[in-house]
C-alpha cells in the first residue's frame, strides 16, 4: 500500500497540503498556489482517495490537520525544499555555474566584497568549488601571472607591465587604528599621531599599502615614525598582539569593522584619530586574452555589481 502512495502522490499535492497547513484556509491556499478553488477541492479529495484517509477536519477557525495530514505536511516541507534545490542545482549546471573558481584578495576585498559575493553566488550555485586566497598584492600577481588564479582584488606592483591585465574598477581603502578596549587610548578622543608614537606597533612589512599610508601620516603630521614595529601580515598575529599588549594595528575599514563588531568576542575598537588614512586604490585584475570559466565570471561580475553599489552609494 505504501509503494502505491508512493508512486501516485506528487510534489503538487504536497504544494496543497503545506499551502492548507500554513494558511488554514482552502481558498487561501488555492490563490496562493494559482488555482481555483473548486481545483483545489478536487486535488484534495484526489489526495484522500490517494492516502485513504481524510488529511483535514473542517472547524470555525478554519481547515484544521488530521494527524495524517500533519504526516504529510511535515514530509512536504522537506521534499518540497529537496526539490527546489534539485532545481537549483540543474539551473547552475546548464548556465556553467558548477565548476571551480580561484580568486585572491587583498584582505580588505575579502572581507569587504569577497565574502558577500560568494554568499550570492553560493545561493544561485551551492556546488560551485570556490578557493579564495588572502594575501599581498605582490604574491597575487605572482600566482595570476602564473595562472593559478582567474582573477585578483589587488594593486599592480612596482615593476610589473599593467598592459598584461584586465583592469576594472577602483575602490579606495580607508585604514583605521585598533587596540584592544583596556588600552589606555582606548576612549581617547581626537588624538594625534604624535599621541600614537611610543606604542608597540603590529603591521605590514616596510612598502606595503597600509604600513606606507600609516607611515606617511606620521609624516605629515611631523610625528616621528614609531621604532617599535612587529611586521607580520598574519591578522591572527595582529589580533593576537592587540590582546595580550598596548600594541597598535592598522587594518582596512572593512577588516576594522569586523573585529570591532560586540558580536566577534574579540574585545576590540577603533582609535578615534584627527586625521583619516587612505591607502591607494585598489583593483579587480585579470589577465587580458584569457578566458574565465562561466562560475568565474558570475562571480566576478557579482564583485563588480558591488563595487558600483558601493560608489553609487558613496562608500
Amino acid at each position: 500500500m505504501s509503494d502505491i502512495i508512493a508512486n501516485r502522490l506528487l510534489p503538487k499535492h504536497f504544494n496543497l497540503v503545506r499551502a492548507i497547513v500554513d494558511l488554514g484556509q482552502l481558498s487561501l491556499a488555492a490563490n496562493a498556489l494559482a488555482l481555483t478553488q473548486p481545483a483545489a477541492s478536487r486535488m484534495l479529495s484526489e489526495i484522500e482517495h490517494i492516502v485513504g484517509s481524510p488529511l483535514f477536519s473542517r472547524t470555525p477557525k478554519g481547515m484544521e490537520p488530521t494527524a495524517v495530514g500533519r504526516a504529510l505536511a511535515l514530509r512536504a516541507q522537506n521534499l518540497l525544499m529537496e526539490i527546489r534545490e534539485a532545481a537549483r542545482e540543474v539551473e547552475a549546471i546548464k548556465r556553467g555555474l558548477s565548476g571551480t573558481v580561484r580568486i585572491g584578495a587583498v584582505t580588505g576585498g575579502a572581507v569587504g566584497y569577497v565574502v558577500p559575493a560568494i554568499d550570492v553566488l553560493k545561493a544561485e550555485a551551492e556546488t560551485a568549488d570556490i578557493h579564495v586566497d588572502v594575501a599581498p598584492s605582490g604574491p597575487l600577481i605572482a600566482d595570476l601571472m602564473a595562472g593559478h588564479l582567474d582573477f585578483v582584488l589587488g594593486r599592480i606592483p612596482a615593476g610589473i607591465d599593467a598592459r598584461q591585465f584586465n583592469i576594472q574598477a577602483s575602490l579606495s581603502e580607508e585604514v583605521d587604528l585598533l587596540v584592544h578596549q583596556r588600552h589606555p587610548l582606548a576612549n581617547a578622543e581626537h588624538l594625534t599621531f604624535a599621541d600614537l608614537v611610543h606604542f608597540p606597533w603590529a603591521m605590514q612589512a616596510p612598502g606595503a599599502p597600509v604600513r606606507q599610508a600609516v607611515e606617511e601620516a606620521f609624516l605629515e603630521q611631523g610625528a616621528p615614525i614609531p621604532v617599535n614595529i612587529v611586521n607580520t601580515t598574519s591578522l591572527l598575529v595582529m589580533i593576537g598582539m592587540l590582546a595580550s599588549s598596548n600594541a597598535i594595528a592598522p587594518m582596512s575599514r572593512e577588516v576594522s569593522d569586523l573585529l570591532c563588531r560586540q558580536t566577534t568576542g574579540a574585545g576590540l575598537c577603533q582609535l578615534d584619530i584627527r586625521a583619516p588614512i587612505s591607502v591607494a586604490p585598489y583593483h579587480l585584475i585579470s589577465m587580458a586574452g584569457k578566458r574565465m570559466s562561466p562560475v568565474a565570471l558570475r562571480l566576478r561580475d557579482l564583485l563588480l555589481t558591488e563595487f558600483e553599489n558601493r560608489k553609487r552609494l558613496g562608500n
